[in-house]
């Protein structure tokens, strides 16, 4: 089985340079690209992926559900794994993705934990194990058969926003997606940015709009208005 690590990005030069070279220095014939999908960079993320062996390809759109379909669209791996910029990979991720398809899983992703040792922040992280959709987001990274990504028509791209809950709902529905148990790391710059309330309060809000399917456009708004980013 063959893997394609697809990386949808915005502004990471300070964080591409790290996951790539994590990934080439494993060197597993498996993973038979990494395809960086650039939504617009203005620093150094395009040039930096290129350096370090990636293919880049350059999205017409700033939306990470078309970018995420775009890498799908050229990529070649049996298995797509959808990866953030900021999160560091568990070294063990290429066994662990073929082994839970020979166990007939077809999707899946993994639990994780924040860079940082904040109590409430490992309370947010321990959650992650449970199989619930409110437990789930793009930070801990996302499997899945090519053939099966294609058979569902990929991420829905109207969600400028919680593009990968809406299309996990989805391959929950077909009672095959695992959640692996080991801990991938994911940055808590968006905490450090916010307070612990005014990031749960916004995902809060933003959570009961996706369930009552309020505009993705009006979500991301929410967003906008209470959080800060750097």
């Amino acid at each position: 089985m063959t893997i394609s690590v697809i990386i949808p990005t915005l502004n990471e030069s300070g964080n591409i340079y790290r996951l790539i070279t994590f990934i080439r220095q494993l060197q597993r014939a498996e993973v038979i690209e990494i395809l960086v999908v650039d939504g617009g960079s203005t620093d150094d993320t395009c040039l930096t992926a290129q350096n370090c062996g990636a293919s880049v390809l350059r999205c017409h759109e700033r939306n990470r559900a078309t970018q995420m379909n775009l890498g799908a669209k050229v990529a070649k791996g049996d298995i797509l794994y959808f990866v953030h910029a900021d999160v560091t990979l568990v070294s063990t991720f290429v066994d662990d993705l073929i082994e839970c398809l020979l166990q007939d899983f077809e999707s899946g992703c993994y639990r994780y934990i924040f860079d940082s040792d904040k109590l409430l922040l490992k309370v947010n992280a321990f959650f992650t194990r449970f199989d619930t959709i409110m437990c789930r987001g793009g930070d801990q990274t996302l499997f899945v058969k090519r053939p099966i990504f294609k058979s569902m028509g990929g991420f829905d791209e109207t969600y400028v926003i919680m593009e990968d809950y809406e299309f996990i709902r989805r391959l929950q529905q077909r009672n095959t997606f695992k959640i692996i148990q080991k801990d991938i790391v994911v940055s808590a710059r968006k905490y450090e940015t916010n307070s612990w309330f005014r990031v749960q309060f916004a995902n809060l809000l933003v959570f009961i709009m996706f369930f009552f399917r309020r505009s993705p456009l009006a979500m991301k708004q929410i967003y906008k208005i209470l959080l800060t980013y750097r």
